[in-house]
């Protein structure tokens, strides 16, 4: 920490990190995404683990599907029941629109995203549908809005 999560940052965890294997991605990954099974277009990568939680595991993953792209954190207790899970960043494409969404963590573990939209996907940014939200976890694991 501190770690920004942007558009591009997956490539980089992708050639520092193993991949997942598909038992992990079965027991953990699947459960909370409520899915049974990936089709070809899907894909992970492992990205980081929240250091100093003393009371949960903190893990941050990239998921890449068709037409949408994003950053999960999920949190779970050291039995590895899920606690809580949320989308901090990603690209996705709604009724043709581009929206893209970035993630800052600090040592506090206070996420600060920050996201817009680009109605052409890349060369206009429309400024009216910027926004900034602000999540945080707490000291049992939860996610929490600020």
């Amino acid at each position: 920490m501190p770690v920004t999560l942007g558009e591009d940052t997956h490539h980089v965890f992708g050639l520092e990190n193993q991949p997942l294997s598909d038992a992990l991605i079965a027991n953990f990954i699947h459960p909370i995404e409520r899915v049974v099974a990936d089709d070809e277009f899907t894909e992970y990568i492992p990205c980081f683990s929240i250091d100093n939680t003393e009371q949960f595991i903190a893990v941050v993953w990239w998921k890449a599907e068709l037409m949408n792209y994003e950053y999960v954190l999920a949190t779970f207790t050291d039995k590895g029941e899920l606690i809580n899970r949320e989308v901090i960043a990603g690209t996705r494409v709604e009724d043709g629109v581009v929206i893209r969404a970035v993630a800052f963590i600090n040592e506090e573990w206070e996420i600060t995203i920050g996201e817009g939209a680009s109605p052409d996907g890349n060369t206009v940014f429309d400024p009216s549908t910027s926004r900034t939200r602000h999540l945080e976890i707490l000291v049992n694991g939860q996610i929490v809005k600020d």
